[in-house]
């Protein structure tokens, strides 16, 4: 069964799967109707039990009746005496002469006269012919008791214990209640079985999601194969309407990309060729414009100053044309040369030129005791450490230390450069890598820029399976560099 990985959850927030609230939902929803089916057929049981014990209680009060016929003056009878009585059976007596009661006990079926306080209470009993429920202590519990009066005026208690009726409705409790439990388990393992066969092509489709998701949709032509299988893409099911939708999307998204690529493509082919072609005129100009400024002909001011800034700026033109096509053939793919690369020698050499081009910094330089090699294109390497002290030279202002650092880590070398400059403002340090990205106004850019100095230390570095990160704040920038062994 496929199933995708579950993301992240934020700190605090603990959501359960659609499946277990599913299944929770149904345990709760079955034990709140077993709970009500089960308090309902205990009470239902109860009254019966009370209503037949009633009428039982009414033929004891009947025979006592019959059993206490009208005595002697001062002759108490107790209708006890008489055949037909059961355990538990309890007959208070109030008569001109005193009260007198007894009671059956239920174990020996001795019989026991009453104390005073068990009396007391049976003689509250109102003497309306109908059942009360009366608590006669701990050890005798609640009693079912009826007082009728005879034409003599005496008062007949008669009373039933209720033990075996709650006896029986806390039997009947136990068992609805074990009953219940052992189907909640029982649903419960059914509900998860059955929850979880019904939810497996939502997984299915969650899966296909995650897939696409993890695709490198920004990187370059990407085939999205990935579908949702036709069997759950059924438009007649909920989970099939949200696969079929999903594989909709894909297609559109796909579409998309391909339409992108197609036109990133012509675009980048465009730079290229444009690139390529502009070479020719402007190595072109440069020819005339040197050729000019070395002949032996006297040539007017004007024209002569015209002249060096038509070769400055065809200068400036071929560096950018270079630039936009070296950006071009990284972005085609072209294999860039693999060959040990000393980069201690590099970075001595790279610094050296920096501090020829920039004197009115101070450029400082850490070594380790040994050489770093890696394998690379020196060139490419060269062009990438040297944009960056160039970048450091250009943003920053005079006086500025910039400070190189060569070290060798796990797997790989790492260079550095840091300046104590004025630093990157937050806002765009996530651009610098952009191309044709710039700082503001507050890192100088008197000697111009074309913006894409640091876009070609980001491809150069990519292109060698390494990373480059920025780190920087008022008085410390460092763009740190990782290159694989």
């Amino acid at each position: 069964m496929s199933s995708s990985p579950r993301p992240d959850r934020p700190p605090g927030r603990g959501a359960w799967p659609l499946r277990t609230r599913l299944v929770v939902a149904q345990v709760v929803l079955l034990a709140v109707v077993c709970a009500i089916i089960g308090v309902a057929t205990g009470f239902a049981l109860r009254d019966t039990l009370v209503a037949r014990l009633d009428s039982e209680l009414f033929d004891t009060a009947a025979k006592v009746r019959q059993n206490a016929p009208r005595p002697p003056p001062g002759v108490v009878h107790n209708p006890l005496d008489g055949p037909g009585f059961g355990p538990g059976t309890l007959v208070v007596i109030e008569h001109g002469a005193g009260t007198s009661g007894e009671l059956i006990n239920p174990g020996s079926l001795d019989r026991t006269m009453l104390s005073p306080e068990v009396a007391d209470r049976v003689q509250s009993v109102p003497a309306d012919g109908r059942p009360h429920t009366i608590r006669l202590g701990d050890d005798l519990g609640d009693y079912r008791m009826v007082a009728t009066t005879a034409p003599n005026a005496s008062k007949f208690i008669t009373g039933l214990p209720m033990a075996d009726v709650d006896a029986t409705v806390t039997r009947m409790a136990w068992v609805v209640g074990g009953v219940a439990l052992a189907g909640l388990v029982a649903v419960s393992l059914a509900g998860a079985l059955i929850v979880r066969r019904t939810l497996r092509p939502l997984e299915r489709v969650a899966a296909t999601a995650s897939r696409v998701a993890e695709l490198p949709l920004h990187q370059g032509e990407v085939a999205l194969a990935e579908r949702v299988p036709d069997e759950y893409a059924d438009p007649d099911t909920e989970v099939g309407q949200v696969g079929l939708a999903l594989n909709r999307m894909i297609g559109h998204v796909g579409g998309a990309l391909a339409a992108r690529h197609e036109s990133e493509t012509r675009v980048r082919q465009f730079v290229a060729d444009a690139s390529h072609e502009l070479r020719t005129p402007l190595a072109a100009i440069r020819g005339y414009a040197e050729l000019t400024r070395r002949t032996s002909d006297e040539v007017p001011e004007q024209i002569g100053h015209a002249m060096r800034r038509v070769e400055s700026e065809a200068v400036r033109m071929t560096s950018l044309v270079e630039d936009l096509l070296l950006l071009a053939r990284l972005d085609a793919g072209r294999p860039l040369a693999r060959e040990p690369v000393d980069l201690s020698r590099l970075v001595v050499d790279t610094v050296s030129d920096a501090r020829i081009a920039g004197p009115d910094h101070e450029w400082r330089l850490e070594l380790p005791p040994d050489a770093v090699w890696v394998t690379g294109d020196g060139h490419k390497l060269h062009q990438v450490l040297a944009n960056l002290l160039s970048n450091a030279r250009t943003h920053t202002p005079p006086g500025t230390t910039v400070t190189t650092t060569l070290s060798t880590v796990e797997g790989g070398a790492r260079f550095a450069v840091s300046d104590d400059g004025p630093g990157i403002p937050a806002g765009l340090q996530g651009e610098v890598f952009e191309r044709f990205s710039r700082g503001d106004t507050s890192r100088s850019r008197a000697a111009g820029s074309t913006g894409l100095g640091l876009s070609i230390v980001a491809a150069v570095v990519a292109s060698h399976d390494g990373s480059v990160r920025l780190a920087s704040r008022p008085g410390r920038t460092t763009f740190t560099v990782h290159l694989p062994r």
